[in-house]
């Protein structure tokens, strides 16, 4: 067992690591996009975009549910791209965390002061209905901004996939890394039937500038999945 160390309280409540999740359910979409377009919205210079061929990026998209978390039972979109720091070798991929709304300002708080990640506090919601998923987010002003919705299998195909990732960000100013191992749902999804909705706002126009709506490259599902993550560290750049 890995030793936990308290990094403080937010509202009273112990701040531990390795930070358990216990239960999501979660969408994960990729997308090639166009590399100047996406290398345009990492801020600061510390981190490049990963091209996955000659003037292409990948973005990340990850619609997650989360049932038992410590920070909360909420929603959350985590949009990102891959990405390296500034000077790292070639084998260094991570994914930086562009965008990334919840519906619940406990875990926007966290997720700000301790991981630097770029947590705002949105109107989402998660919806299950007719062996179908709907994620749907809205913009600050209150108009629909992204509609996410598939069909879901009544039983997984098999067990879910164990990935060691590292979500990169800016804490404070600084550079930061944060790592985490988490599972991602086995369940691929016809991309073809993958529906996605832009509406208004930053997000939506953000993502039309970057050729989106169309189908994704991949999209897998997974219902009953954890994660771990453990405290992040600053980092030394080129």
């Amino acid at each position: 067992m890995a030793a936990t160390h308290l990094w403080g309280t937010i509202d009273g409540a112990e701040i531990t690591f390795p930070m358990r999740v216990e239960e999501f359910n979660a969408a994960t979409l990729t997308y090639s996009v166009p590399a100047r377009q996406a290398a345009a919205l990492l801020p600061g210079s510390s981190f490049e975009l990963v091209e996955t061929a000659p003037g292409v990026g990948c973005l990340v998209i990850a619609a997650c549910d989360f049932r038992r978390n410590p920070w909360g039972d909420y929603n959350e979109l985590n949009v990102g791209f891959l990405s390296r720091p500034a000077g790292a070798g070639d084998e260094t991929v991570g994914s930086f965390i562009y965008r990334m709304p919840v519906n619940q300002p406990f875990t926007c708080e966290a997720g700000n002061r301790v991981m630097g990640f770029p947590k705002t506090v949105e109107t989402i919601s998660a919806g299950y209905d007719d062996g179908g998923f709907t994620f749907r987010v809205s913009s600050p002003a209150g108009l629909p901004a992204l509609t996410l919705g598939f069909a879901r299998r009544p039983a997984p195909l098999g067990p879910p996939v164990v990935l060691a990732v590292e979500s990169y960000s800016y804490l404070d100013g600084h550079p930061y890394a944060t790592a985490a191992e988490m599972e991602i749902g086995s369940d691929a999804v016809d991309p073809s039937e993958v529906s996605l909705e832009l509406g208004e706002g930053p997000l939506a126009d953000e993502l039309r500038g970057l050729g989106l709506p169309v189908a994704p490259d991949s999209c897998v599902w997974g219902e009953g999945l954890r994660a771990t993550f453990q405290l992040g560290r600053r980092l030394v750049t080129a």
